[in-house]
């Protein structure tokens, strides 16, 4: 479950640090949102320093399913747009997809190489 808020926290820290830059690049927002960004992307990345593995390709990729959920979570709830089927379906399967990869070398009890 912790690592589970780790995720979260490190996607909303990495989803507020590239919107702030889609706003100053996009809507033309002041430059002032930058230095949100920065600070947002870096704890971003410090966050996933904290990753249940003892590989970073591994915990970036699980990472990536948590990503893409909390990502449409923002969709919805900070944009306004409410995601569609599609949208869900490729989220339960990468959601999926991390989960293979989180919890499988662990039942392995090693890394299961090809």
């Amino acid at each position: 479950m912790a690592s589970l808020a780790l995720y979260v926290l490190a996607a909303l820290a990495e989803i507020a640090g590239c919107s702030a830059f889609w706003a100053w690049r996009r809507t033309g927002a002041s430059a002032w949102w930058l230095a949100g960004g920065l600070i947002c992307l870096v704890l971003f990345a410090w966050l996933l320093t904290f990753a249940p593995s003892d590989q970073a390709g591994r915990a970036f990729a699980a990472y990536g399913g948590i990503y893409i959920v909390t990502a449409l979570l923002w969709l919805w709830l900070v944009e306004g747009t409410r995601p569609t089927w599609w949208d869900l379906a490729g989220a339960g399967l990468a959601l999926l997809g991390a989960v293979v990869i989180l919890l499988g070398t662990r039942a392995t009890g090693g890394p299961g190489r090809f």
